[in-house]
Order: structure tokens, then sequence, then C-alpha cells
């Protein structure tokens, strides 16, 4: 009896110091992961603060909001400075709807089709050659579009209404680094559509594509206006492609075929040149890039916002 006690007593002690050691461990583990959330955190509002900071002392230098918002000519090494913010938004809306002219329709035609009509070792085949094209780099797409792209517009045009720097250009070879992008999100969201649907579709004698059509993209739709939004945002963001391709000349303009100048394509230029830091030219870095911060922030609330209202629950 005293033995068995003495056993009991060994594996009850050895019990609760593997269980002290294992509450241990999982208390470590939820340390480490609030560290991470709580770093990600105090990066963002860093960025936050230091752009804050930063654009408030470009507007105390002289420079009003109405100038910045208002004002159609922009060229901050200029004598006098111009201050007008309008030409380098316009450079970025042209670039950003070309580019989901290109990305938008390609990309939701390839995710149905993967989804709904191709085989599974066509599905295997194709979907990561596809997602390949997100993993080149945006300065190689800019080579592409000046080298090739280009050319092929100027050839079909003519010299004089396609420069060699243009928005065209960049606004395809945007729309194929997106693509990837858009085909992936919009693909998930199909295939989340629970098969019954699919199967009640057709036992009603829906053909295929009245069940995409009637059923698949209504049904999808919240997941698929998410991608259109991330592939707006992601292309109002690109830098390198567009620097290499549209040029650098801020103006206003609706013809694709000319020279244009985006907001970050400004940062680049601004970046890489003598400014003189705390300059009016300098801080204009942070002003634009304020800018950009906020559209791209109203881009995802407004997708928050599509995503709520039109998800379904199966």
């Amino acid at each position: 009896m005293a033995a068995a006690a003495e056993n009991s007593t060994r594996q009850e002690n050895l019990f609760q110091r593997r269980f002290s050691w294992l509450r241990s461990r999982e208390t470590l583990y939820k340390v480490f992961c609030f560290l991470c959330a709580f770093l990600s955190i105090l990066v963002t509002f860093s960025i936050i603060y230091l752009l804050g900071r930063e654009t408030i002392a470009f507007f105390q230098s002289g420079v009003t909001v109405k100038e910045y918002l208002t004002g159609r000519e922009w060229g901050p090494t200029f004598t006098p400075a111009k201050f007008g913010v309008l030409p380098l938004l316009n450079g970025s809306l042209l670039i950003t709807v070309g580019a989901a002219l290109v990305a938008l329709p390609l990309g939701l035609a390839s995710a149905i089709y993967l989804s709904e009509y191709a085989k599974p070792i066509v599905r295997k085949i194709v979907k990561p050659i596809l997602e390949v094209l997100a993993g080149i780099p945006t300065i190689v797409y800019g080579y592409f579009a000046l080298f090739h792209i280009t050319p092929v517009l100027r050839n079909m045009f003519s010299p004089e209404t396609v420069n060699v720097y243009n928005a065209a250009s960049a606004s395809i070879v945007v729309g194929i680094m997106t693509l990837p992008l858009v085909a992936s999100l919009c693909d998930d969201a199909i295939m989340s559509v629970p098969k019954s649907l699919r199967e009640g579709g057709k036992a009603l004698g829906s053909t295929n594509f009245e069940v995409i059509k009637k059923i698949l993209l209504p049904s999808a739709l919240s997941g698929i206006m998410a991608a259109f939004i991330l592939a707006i945002s992601r292309a109002i963001g690109e830098t390198m492609a567009v620097t290499l391709a549209a040029g650098a000349l801020p103006k206003m303009t609706v013809n694709p075929g000319d020279s244009i100048q985006t907001m970050t394509a400004f940062i680049v230029q601004t970046t890489k040149g003598d400014t003189p830091a705390d300059s009016p030219a300098y801080l204009t870095l942070f002003a634009v890039g304020t800018t950009l911060f906020l559209i791209t922030l109203g881009l995802n609330l407004i997708a928050r916002r599509l995503v709520k209202k039109y998800a379904r629950s199966y």
C-alpha cells in the first residue's frame, strides 16, 4: 500500500511539473504573439505620426491646403515653386484606370475558367504559372514596358501619338502585375461557394454559364469586390514600373499616349535628388505620401464595407 501511494504521489508530482511547464510555455507563446501584434501596431502608428508631423510642417511652410488640393501645376523646385498636386493625382488615376481595364476583366475571366471549366490537371499547371507573374520584380516589368510594349504601341499608332514614355504602356504592365492578385482572390471567392448551389442550379436545367452568371458570381460578389479594390490599391501604389515606363512629366491629361508622372514616381525622383532637407520641396515627399496613404486607406475601408454589405453565409 505504501509503495502504491508513493508511486501515485510521484506520478502526481510528475503531472504537476509537466502541467506547469506546459502553462509556462503557453504563457511564453502568448507573450510572443502579443509582442508581434504590438510591434505591428507600433510601426503603423509611427508611420502615421511621421507622415502627419512632416505634412503639417509642409503646410506651415507657406503652402495652403487649397493651393495643394486645387492647383493644376506641380513644380516644387521651380521659381516660383508650384505645389498643386492635381497633375500627380491625374497621373496616378490614369495609370489605375488603365490597369483596372486590363486586370479586372482578365483576372475574373481567368478565375472563372480555373474554378469552373479547367480540368484538375490543367488547374494544377495553369494557376502556379499565373501566380509566377506576382513574383517577378517590378523593375523588370518597367523595362518590359519600356522596351517591348511601348515599341508595339508606337508601331500600332504613330510615334507622334505615343511618346517613348507614356501612360498606356505603364497601365498595361501594371495591369499584368495585378492580374495574378485578381485571379487568385476571385478564384478563392468562387471556390468558396458551396457545391450544393451549383448542383441545385444545374438540377433546375440551368446551363453552366447560367449557373456562373446567376448563382456563383452573385454569391461570391463580396470576395470579388474586395479583390477588385485591393488590385486598384496595388495599382495606385506601384512605383518602379510607372517610374520607368510613364515618364516624369506632371501634367493634366487624359491621353494615355502622353508622358505623365504619378505620386509614387515623384517620390522616387525626389528622393534620389539633391533636395535640401526641411525645405518645402523636401517636405512635399511627406505631403504626397500622406495623400497616397489616405487614398489607399479609403479604398481599404470601402472594401471592408462592401465585403460586409454583400457577404453571404451558407
